[in-house]
């Protein structure tokens, strides 16, 4: 059984989504799960301007009041907020490339440094950090993390975020024995509803 997850580490809905995904898995233990990185925005170094800020942080409460997760909302002013997400993408890359299936741990790693204790995932610290907290070596996943491999397949997962027409995160795709992709869901749901979804889908 085999499913594709397209998502982006940095992206709020993405963390409330966490926990209804792993409860949906555990019903499944033997399933495969491809972590596609959708990226949500491109490198920069400008800072967010304030509307940005405040649309974000709104977000933020949207999410607390409609899923089980809770943010740190201190992030707001202990941090000189960045719109770029690409490098906490690459981060998991690295991690996956480094070792096999560590692609959920990195992610929860950059989720839990982001939304519970209010570091900066854009900053290549605190990538490094999330790296060192889940066991990877700190000069290998440096330099794994800025090669041209990880670039390489970091467009991959761009290219595939594309022609799977996924225009928002969390995605998450189904994949039939004859390499077909079923939509799960192209946002947030419950586990609930992904369990309907999936007896929905048409048998092979």
């Amino acid at each position: 059984m085999q499913f594709i997850y397209v998502m982006d580490p940095m992206c709020g809905w993405c963390y409330g989504f966490q926990p209804e995904l792993e409860l949906f898995l555990s019903n499944r233990p033997g399933a495969e799960i491809s972590w596609v990185m959708g990226g949500l925005a491109p490198d920069t170094t400008e800072p967010m301007d304030p509307a940005l800020r405040d649309t974000i942080a709104s977000y933020w409460r949207q999410i607390e009041r409609k899923t089980q997760v809770v943010f740190n909302h201190d992030f707001w002013q202990l941090n000189t907020p960045v719109r770029a997400t690409y490098q906490a993408c690459r981060a998991v890359i690295a991690a996956q490339s480094i070792r096999e299936s560590s692609a959920v741990d990195m992610v929860k790693a950059i989720q839990r440094a982001y939304y519970q204790l209010a570091q900066n995932p854009s900053l290549d610290d605190t990538l490094i950090a999330c790296a060192e907290s889940i066991g990877l070596d700190k000069p290998r996943f440096q330099k794994v993390l800025g090669s041209a491999q990880t670039q390489a397949q970091l467009n991959q997962h761009l290219d595939l975020t594309r022609r799977l027409r996924v225009s928002g995160f969390p995605a998450l795709f189904y994949v039939n024995g004859q390499g077909e992709a079923y939509p799960l869901t192209l946002g947030y749901c419950s586990a609930t509803e992904l369990e309907q979804r999936f007896g929905q889908l048409p048998t092979e």
